[in-house]
């Protein structure tokens, strides 16, 4: 058994070079942007309404003026207005482009118009109030969003006011997400006594998209000869093998055996950490990398968590941010293994994140999962983690 921390050094020393591709932008959420997003014009592009009112000429009123007939009126969307008295108003709405002529715009809830003549109800206004300005956000050709971003919405609605329909983003290699054992059926199946449906695939798969990151699925039977012929296929096809299950030492579990066979280099088998001990990490004579997780679905869960997205991370060219908490309450763990406890996550008044234990039964209960929000990384060497001490956090809530 390795440790932690060579497991990590490995496999972040397989990280690979990721090219990039042309997504529509609908598409293109939790993907990493490959290009900047430049303004084509400037934000925004034209003086803004910012309140639906009355826009007049500040001098009219430094001058005394309340009472000011509507000349006129301007819409959102509708070619600019042109106020011609500027002892007159222009009735404008929320968005539309600053009348000409015009410098201040004062919001109905402070004007009464009656009888085409807009007076105002207040005595105090500011030159240039309620307007947001051409080009105050960005100048045209400023770089809005660097490339390298993560694209959450608030870069997707960026990218469409700079009139992006495509954006260039990372491309993912092929990858597959592989379960194995006869105890599984499909999640549509009413599964017998000695069966159960098909959970950890579905998680991986969930949490791979929730990355960005897309993969297809497939499923091994506890049959060497099969296991053989379609790892063979996989492996050739894809570049990221994902499995759960069929790694540990049970008499069914060839998944090690078969990969040998196929000359897949083993690289690791097996941590000192709890869960998720029989991990296995090889690669392919053809650069495939094959994550064998454990079946076990609180295990094969962690074990994504903290060992492949930070080498998809890597991968991308990602800076990583590791988020440490404060255990809120004493842990006991006698085992010389690394322990990844289950824990739900509190911001405290104090604004420090607090880590509460979340007991469950074992790296069978995936139920626990969602009672939690992270696994805390408990160092090997301690029987007795007590309240207060810091200890870095893997997340899997946003």
């Amino acid at each position: 058994m390795i440790t932690v921390e060579e497991a990590s050094r490995i496999i972040l020393e397989h990280s690979i070079d990721i090219p990039n591709t042309i997504i529509p932008l609908e598409e293109a959420i939790g993907r990493l942007l490959r290009e900047d997003l430049v303004t084509d014009r400037d934000l925004p592009p034209y003086d803004r309404v910012t309140m639906d009112g009355i826009a007049i000429h500040y001098d009219a009123f430094a001058r005394g003026k309340r009472s000011f007939p509507v000349e006129g009126i301007g819409a959102a969307g509708s070619p600019q207005a042109e106020l011609h008295d500027r002892d007159k108003c222009i009735e404008i709405m929320t968005g539309a482009m600053l009348p000409k002529h015009t410098d201040t715009v004062v919001r109905y809830e402070d004007v009464e118009i009656s009888g085409g003549e807009a007076t105002l109800k207040v005595d105090t206004i500011h030159r240039g109030q309620n307007i947001h300005r051409q080009g105050v956000d960005r100048k045209k050709g400023a770089v809005v969003v660097p490339s390298n971003r993560i694209l959450s919405s608030a870069e997707i609605g960026v990218a469409a006011t700079v009139g992006k329909p495509q954006l260039r983003v990372a491309a993912f290699p092929p990858a597959v997400i592989v379960s194995s054992g006869d105890e599984l059926v499909p999640v549509y199946e009413n599964p017998r006594p000695y069966q159960i449906r098909k959970s950890n695939v579905h998680r991986l798969r969930a949490t791979l998209r929730n990355w960005g990151m897309p993969a297809d699925t497939a499923h091994l039977a506890d049959d060497e000869d099969e296991i053989r012929k379609t790892l063979a296929e996989l492996i050739e096809r894809k570049r990221i093998v994902l499995m759960s299950g069929g790694v540990s030492k049970g008499k069914f579990d060839y998944i090690p055996k078969v990969l040998q066979s196929l000359g897949v280099k083993k690289l690791f088998h097996r941590i000192r950490q709890r869960p998720g001990k029989p991990f296995w990490f090889g690669i392919s004579r053809e650069g495939a990398l094959v994550f064998a997780f454990p079946g076990n679905p609180v295990s094969s869960f962690m074990c994504t968590i903290r060992y492949f997205r930070p080498w998809m991370q890597k991968s991308l060219g990602l800076p990583t941010h590791q988020p440490h908490a404060i255990l809120a309450d004493d842990i006991e763990f006698l085992p010389d293994l690394t322990y990844f406890a289950q824990v739900r996550l509190e911001y405290a008044p104090d604004g420090c994140l607090k880590a509460h234990p979340v007991e469950g039964h074992g790296s069978g209960d995936l139920a626990n999962l969602v009672d939690a929000d992270a696994f805390i990384e408990l160092p090997r060497g301690g029987d007795l983690y007590r309240k207060g001490e810091v200890h870095p956090v893997w997340l899997y809530r946003n």
